[in-house]
């Protein structure tokens, strides 16, 4: 399967590249100044590494996930109706996971790297933390004792990862009445915003109604200061990466956006 996938991979990859290259040069004929040479270039860098630990990480996820769906009480039959619950419970998981890495050290010391980017752009969207598979897994049992498929689980975690990419923009604007369904590049602006009226607020990955559910939905009404309210963190991926559990080992870990 990997095999048969590789070609596909590169085809992903060439389009993506293609939609961060667009992007640039939308940010250069309009001034948005959108990109910074040195972050990006330490955004590609963390990018790099977390396709790497996916592929160190992949067997022990689904090993978890195996495991649980193995000792589940009921299973679901392998149909196209389990496969949109299973995206709809991961969606529903995915913002407890999310808003519980704003609230909780541990998982914070995970997430910091995702919001320390100054600029909003593509490629800010894969910083990604390194190690974040071995603890993603673990929010997705609920959906593994459910009797849910655990490719399934899988596939619909990536894809919701996968239509994240698209929110990490600032050339696309509101989106009219989809903004009270799905989470859009708007709302997405705003979890990354470190002004004081958009800290801790829409943790949705894809549908955006958890968070109008459970009052963490802030719409967008002033423009967004990006990066952490602690400043500027670093270039170096190896920080970005490794800070926050520096910080949380050595007790000066503060909970900042």
């Amino acid at each position: 399967m990997k095999q048969q996938a590789g070609p596909y991979r590169l085809w992903i990859l060439a389009f993506l590249f293609a939609l961060v290259l667009a992007e640039i040069i939308w940010s250069w004929k309009n001034d948005k100044k959108a990109y910074d040479i040195k972050e990006t270039f330490s955004n590609l860098s963390v990018f790099a590494g977390f396709q790497i630990s996916k592929i160190l990480f992949t067997a022990y996820q689904l090993a978890i996930l195996g495991f649980f769906t193995r000792i589940a009480p009921f299973r679901f039959p392998r149909n196209i109706w389990a496969f949109l619950l299973t995206f709809i419970t991961a969606d529903f998981l995915y913002y407890w996971f999310h808003r519980i890495s704003h609230f909780w050290k541990p998982l914070w010391a995970f997430h910091q790297v995702h919001h320390s980017a100054m600029h909003m752009n593509l490629t800010a969207a894969y910083r990604l933390n390194w190690l974040s598979a071995i603890i993603s897994p673990l929010f997705f049992i609920p959906a593994a004792l459910l009797g849910l498929p655990a490719d399934f689980i899988v596939i619909a975690y990536v894809l919701n990862l996968a239509y994240q990419f698209f929110l990490h923009t600032e050339a696309v604007g509101k989106m009219g009445i989809m903004e009270k369904f799905i989470d859009t590049p708007s709302s997405h602006r705003v979890h990354h915003g470190s002004n004081p009226i958009y800290i801790d607020k829409n943790f949705g990955g894809v549908l955006i109604i958890w968070d109008r559910l459970f009052k963490t939905y802030q719409p967008e009404t002033e423009k967004p200061n990006y990066g952490l309210t602690t400043g500027f963190m670093s270039y170096n991926p190896f920080v970005l990466v490794f800070k926050g559990f520096v910080e949380l080992f050595s007790g000066k870990m503060k909970l900042k956006s």
